[in-house]
């Protein structure tokens, strides 16, 4: 089992950046593969960013492509989002997310969630 915990949200201008932060704990974090949903009032959660067990992969919505950029460090069981130039439409809770063997690309897919943590971009 895998335990989540989101941080690094909060309250941002437009054109800022922010990065996140989801720390693991529990069974062996490099045999999954995590990722980033998020979820906007009144909208489905949606797939953001994935990241390959050993870090050599990466998939990405076409909404964040060149803007977003997704990392992890297995030995500090960590997962990160850099967010750069971020507008109206990236306001939402984000969800870290893990797939044992395979990237998290669709809500359905994932075995694992976090709480979330909020991101706001004020225009």
């Amino acid at each position: 089992q895998v335990q989540l915990v989101e941080s690094g949200g909060g309250l941002v201008q437009a054109g800022d950046s922010l990065r996140l932060s989801c720390v693991a704990s529990g069974a062996a974090f490099s045999t999954y593969g995590v990722g980033w949903f998020r979820q906007a009032p009144g909208k489905e959660r949606e797939f953001v960013a994935a990241i390959s067990r050993g870090g050599d992969s990466t998939s990405y919505a076409n909404s964040v492509k060149g803007r977003f950029t997704i990392s992890r460090d297995n030995a500090r069981k960590t997962l990160s989002l850099q967010m750069n130039s971020l507008n109206s439409e990236d306001t939402a809770l984000y969800y870290c997310a893990a797939r044992r063997w395979a990237m998290p690309r669709d809500r359905q897919s994932v075995d694992y969630w976090g709480q979330g943590t909020q991101v706001t971009v004020s225009s």
